[in-house]
Parts: C-alpha cells; structure tokens; sequence
C-alpha cells in the first residue's frame, strides 16, 4: 500500500462533492490513476471510455515538453472512486490523502489529459508538476458522465486558431508550417492594394467569401515546391511573396471577372475552395513557364490564363474532365480526389495551349 498527500485548493461548487486543484509529479499521477481505453469485454459490454493514443500529438507535445522553457499550465483532470480523502484546513485549503492498494485497482481515473501525461511518462524532467483538477465521484456512471460533459466543450475555431499563428512563437511543427501561410493570407486579406482585399474569410472577417485555409493551401504548396519556395532565399521573399500572389489574382479577375465579381462559391467554382487550391497550380505552371513577349510576371499570367479560360466551366457548362469523367460545372466538389482531378486537368490543358502557343510565336 501507498499513500500520497496533497494540499489543495477547493472550490465549492454543486452540495455534497468535492472538487480541487493540486500540483503532483506525473509519475505520481500515473500512479494513482489509471488511463482506461474504451474497448467491449467479451461479453460485447461497454468498458472504459478514453479514445486510444494518438501518436503524433504524444510525440508533438513531448517535443515541446524537451524544452527547458516548456510549460504546462492546462490541468490533468482526475476523478477518484473512492480511497481519496479530503480534510479541511480552513479557508479553501485541504490535504487530499490518496491510498493506492497493491491488490486493488488505482482509485484515479484520468478524465482529460490522457495525451500530455502519457507524453510526460515517457520524459525524465526533474521537479517538473503538472496541475490535477480533481473531483470525487458516487459511482462509475458519474464518473462516466463526467467524462462526456467535460470533453463535449466546443473546440476553437480553426479560422481563429489560424489568425492568431503570426503572433505567437514557439509553437509546435504543425502551426509553425503554416505560419507563413498565415501570414500571406493575412496582408492579402487587409491591405488596401491587395486586390483580395476583404474577400478572405477569416475570424476577425466573417463576411469574406473565399475560405482562408484554401488560400493558405495556395500558399504552402508554392512554399513546399514552387514560386515562393524560390524566392524564400530572398531577403524580402515575403513582399515578392505577397506581390506574387496579388499580382496573379489580379490578372485572374481580369480574365474570369465574370465568373469571379459578386459571385459565391455556391454560384462559382473558381471562388470555391477547390477552384482555389487548383488553381494556385496554374499559378505555378505560369511562373515557371517560357511565354513570349512577356515583359512581367502579370502578363504572363493574363496571357496564360486567356489560354485556359475555354476549358474551363466555373458558372455553367460541363467539365470535360477526361473521356470518362463528365461533370456538370458545380459537379466539383472540395475533397483531396475532386481537387487533385482538377488541378491536373487545368494543369494538362493549360500545357497543351501553351505549347501552341509558343509554336505559332516561333
């Protein structure tokens, strides 16, 4: 047998439970508490209710937690079915007395954080505590209950999440990829000689039509293998990045500018998240592509663009995708398939005319 003592903070909350906050090591918290996995028993009955691990975000937060300047300042939240204790010591504080049994089940139950300690076990950072919110339960089935109510919260919108990536440092591999992203979509959006300006759906900007993580999408496959990944060496690449961007917009609202002013993705699929991630495919082809009598980038692309614009059906017409795939004008749809067939279709096409084109300059 074990015993472990905490002073604590209570709060007093609903009659007749006991709810409080302790600092405890996480190998003490594994410890006392089990992580129990949903799963069937062999009956079929219900057991356990924690989703299984989650690899890369166990590896993504222990990363992090590598640092020296790591912090953890969200609590582990714990339930006890009994063998926990609470004493008063007067004006909010407690001692919580813990007694874990050698031939008995760990009276803990983790009912949120399941992925930072794990992440924590697998650290050896000495002194290093984390924060447990614990409450004690009746029974299983409020504890259970427990379980459903505090992971039913609402998560942050990922258009806020995404918004607030250029201000903060220091975040984890997965933000920090898009940040420059991020950043782009965020001067395309709120300069006033962006031509974009306005149009991009953001947090701070819910009356924009175009959707900012197809626009950000744009702007990390050029950075993974395309125009801005080339100009990344430069010491201003982020303006030439930004100049790039608009200047292509701007030539494709003046090629497509019915298809493109006053209209909605519902109404246009060039305003639609898959029009826009394929065409930022197009803008690729069309800078690095040799089109004569160009003196800019611009013209390039209105003169690429003019190319493609008969294959093209945004607002009305068939797509003649391939031999076997015919599709009404709205029949594209924003999935990784539907984006991936029309950006290689414009892609083929725009290709093909400019290989003519470029025959009949010679």
């Amino acid at each position: 047998m074990k015993t472990y003592r905490f002073k604590a903070i209570r709060a007093n909350q609903a009659a007749g439970h006991d709810v409080f906050c302790f600092a405890a090591a996480p190998t003490d918290v594994l410890a006392f508490s089990e992580i129990e996995r949903v799963g069937r028993q062999d009956n079929g009955e219900l057991r356990g209710f924690q989703r299984h691990q989650i690899a890369p975000h166990i590896k993504e937060i222990r990363d992090y937690l590598k640092r020296d300047d790591a912090l953890l300042p969200n609590a582990v939240i714990v339930a006890f079915l009994g063998n926990a204790t609470v004493h008063d010591q007067g004006e909010g504080i407690v001692e919580v007395t813990i007694t874990v049994h050698d031939d008995q089940p760990r009276p803990g139950f983790v009912v949120d954080g399941q992925q930072r300690l794990t992440a924590l076990s697998g650290l050896s950072k000495a002194n290093f505590q984390v924060f447990v919110s614990a409450l004690i339960c009746k029974d299983y089935n409020e504890l259970r209950q427990q379980f459903v109510l505090i992971n039913n919260t609402r998560p942050l919108p990922k258009t806020l999440i995404y918004e607030l990536l250029p201000t903060v440092e220091g975040l984890p591999e997965r933000f920090t990829s898009r940040k420059l992203a991020a950043r782009l979509v965020d001067r395309l959006n709120f300069r006033p000689n962006s031509v974009l300006h306005g149009e991009i759906r953001q947090h701070t900007n819910p009356q924009g039509i175009l959707s900012d993580t197809a626009m950000q999408k744009i702007v990390m496959n050029s950075t993974s293998d395309g125009a801005i990944r080339h100009l990344i060496k430069e010491d201003n690449f982020e303006e030439l990045a930004f100049e790039l961007l608009n200047s292509f917009f701007k030539a494709l609202i003046e090629v497509f500018g019915n298809e493109w002013v006053g209209m909605s993705p519902k109404t246009s699929r060039l305003r639609h998240g898959a029009g826009l991630v394929a065409m930022g495919f197009v803008m690729e082809l069309l800078y690095s592509a040799e089109i004569e009598n160009c003196d800019t980038t611009y013209q390039k692309f209105v003169i690429g663009l003019t190319e493609l614009k008969p294959y093209t059906a945004w607002t009305s017409g068939t797509w003649h995708l391939s031999d076997a795939d015919q599709r009404a004008w709205n029949g594209i749809q924003n999935t990784p398939s539907d984006i991936d067939i029309l950006s290689n279709f414009l892609v083929r096409s725009l290709k093909r005319s400019l290989r003519r084109l470029n025959r009949s300059a010679a």
